[in-house]
């Protein structure tokens, strides 16, 4: 069976990125090295694609590239620890969005209490003890480190 070999510009518009990530991508060791044709043009597997799918998909889950490249190395190493799978990896991930979604909602919340209260002026608010805004709980807090 004959598979078809991609040229980069072919390979980053198949898996919808530029020919400089895809670079990069190789750079950073995400990519296997990519086979020369006789003009000395690189050559990717069509499973390139799939890939490069792969990781802007992981990617906007919000593994980083880092992450990813642990990912894409583990997944070359079938016999890597368990704990080193995406399993594990996607766990820790939850963890991270699941707090940074609590934090965002207090932060929401703070700003619905700014907005009521009517706050036009972040210095006058801040003075203010009934300021919706956390500037209280910091002054409290640099006044304990302070003391202590």
């Amino acid at each position: 069976m004959s598979e078809k070999w991609l040229r980069t510009g072919e390979v980053a518009e198949a898996a919808g990125v530029n020919a400089q990530t895809l670079r990069y991508y190789h750079r950073r060791g995400l990519l296997q090295e990519p086979r020369r044709s006789n003009g000395g043009h690189r050559l990717y597997s069509p499973e390139t694609v799939v890939l490069l799918q792969v990781i802007k998909a992981a990617q906007r889950l919000g593994f980083t590239l880092d992450e990813v490249a642990d990912l894409v190395e583990t997944g070359r190493h079938r016999h890597a620890r368990p704990d080193s799978g995406l399993q594990a990896r996607a766990r820790v991930k939850l963890a991270e969005v699941e707090q940074k979604i609590t934090d965002l909602q207090t932060i929401r919340e703070t700003l619905v209490q700014a907005l009521d209260a009517g706050c036009d002026d972040l210095v006058v608010c801040a003075a203010s003890s009934c300021c919706p805004l956390p500037f209280s709980d910091l002054a409290e807090r640099r006044e304990h480190v302070e003391v202590n």
